[in-house]
């Protein structure tokens, strides 16, 4: 079978550069049938550590600190940009002027405006593209969509999505380049809920108008150290700084379909440490998932008069990209699984000349529902959600 080299620039060794390399090298050992073979090139980060460990562990053929030559290298087709929000406008704009396809961890940039510049500068320069909301891709996520779109769920009456992270939880948890504004952009809003917004967009479809409240609940951070890492902690009576965007945002909203619905996230919330969950109501039947448990999907049908309540359905081989993993039923995937499946659909995609989803304009449909909500933090009303333009 004859196959396309795809040859890689990744930028940012952080875990998600980590998790898509590692996503890169096992795309051939999982997927027999496909269409190309990633080549892994150059490695661009800061940290000349990191670089060395991309060629010595990951098997980059180079590591530059100098990440514009990277993604403008003859030799590479394909840029990853998984360095912090901030950087991801500068590196987007040379890329597509590059010619590359360019796949970039959400939010894209750190504020609406940047996401809507990044898909800017690919439209103007023809540039396929890819975003990271890597939870769509969990077989029983997609399974849900179909079961939506085959009506098995009646009319979408509501739909409640929640990202709380136990990440920020830490008082004594460093002033990372996350909690700064001109470094990270909007907290929360844009790390998390950006999540959650695209899955509900992805299964019940846009959003109209939405109004909401925000919280910055640890105020004061530790300031952090040239050797520390976002997960590093501080001493009582380290010198601090200011928090500048916000732990915590909550919304009600609007679908265009008419359905209502509420999101809510926080980062320094105690107890539920990663949980991206939607519930689904609908006039037949209901849905629920979480990804602390993604290989499970809860369902309620209606139509069941006796035996009532929720049934679990486990994930296993009869759904999409399940099997590529793992045989049987009940033999659980992981969250890099899933960043492996975007990877290998996203370069598949490119390769048999179809469209993609989710896009940078995917991720402008995101951020258009975050601005309508910062705007309505200041006018404590509802707000219509802006289209692209």
């Amino acid at each position: 079978m004859s196959r396309k080299d795809i040859r890689v620039a990744l930028v940012g060794l952080g875990w998600m550069g980590q998790a898509h390399s590692r996503s890169l090298i096992r795309i051939p050992t999982l997927f027999a049938d496909r269409k190309f073979n990633p080549i892994l090139k150059v490695c661009a980060d800061a940290d000349e550590n990191r670089g060395q460990q991309a060629v010595n562990d990951f098997g980059y053929e180079r590591s530059t600190t100098d990440w514009k030559s990277a993604v403008t290298a003859d030799d590479v087709d394909a840029v990853w940009v998984c360095a912090p929000n901030m950087l991801h406008i500068p590196i987007i704009e040379q890329a597509c002027k590059a010619g590359k396809i360019v796949f970039s961890e959400k939010p894209i940039g750190g504020k609406p405006s940047q996401t809507l510049e990044a898909f800017n500068f690919a439209t103007q320069n023809k540039t396929f593209t890819g975003v990271g909301y890597n939870y769509l891709w969990a077989p029983l996520v997609l399974h849900a969509k179909k079961m939506i779109a085959a009506g098995e769920l009646g009319e979408i009456i509501h739909y409640k999505g929640r990202f709380f992270s136990m990440y920020g939880s830490d008082e004594l948890g460093l002033l990372s380049w996350r909690f700064k504004f001109d470094q990270a952009g909007y907290g929360v809003s844009s790390d998390i809920l950006s999540h959650s917004v695209s899955l509900a967009q992805f299964l019940i479809g846009d959003i109209s108008e939405v109004v909401g409240m925000k919280e910055t609940t640890i105020k004061k951070r530790p300031l952090p150290t040239s050797n520390s890492s976002h997960y590093s902690r501080g001493n009582v009576g380290d010198p601090t700084g200011e928090v500048e965007n916000e732990d915590f945002a909550s919304m009600l909203c609007r679908f265009k379909n008419g359905a209502t619905g509420t999101f809510e996230t926080s980062r320094t919330v105690v107890g539920p440490e990663s949980e991206n969950m939607f519930e689904i109501y609908g006039t037949k039947g209901a849905l629920k998932w979480n990804h602390e448990t993604l290989n499970e999907l809860l369902y309620y049908k209606k139509d069941e008069v006796v035996e009532t309540g929720f049934t679990k359905i486990l994930s296993g081989d009869r759904f999409d990209f399940h099997g590529a993993f793992v045989p049987g039923q009940g033999n659980s995937l992981g969250t890099e699984d899933l960043i492996c499946i975007e990877d290998y659909s996203f370069l598949t995609a490119w390769v048999t000349g179809e469209s993609f989803k989710p896009s940078f304009r995917e991720a402008v449909n995101v951020v258009n529902v975050q601005a309508a909500l910062i705007k309505s933090w200041d006018s404590k009303s509802w707000e219509k959600v802006p289209s692209i333009k």
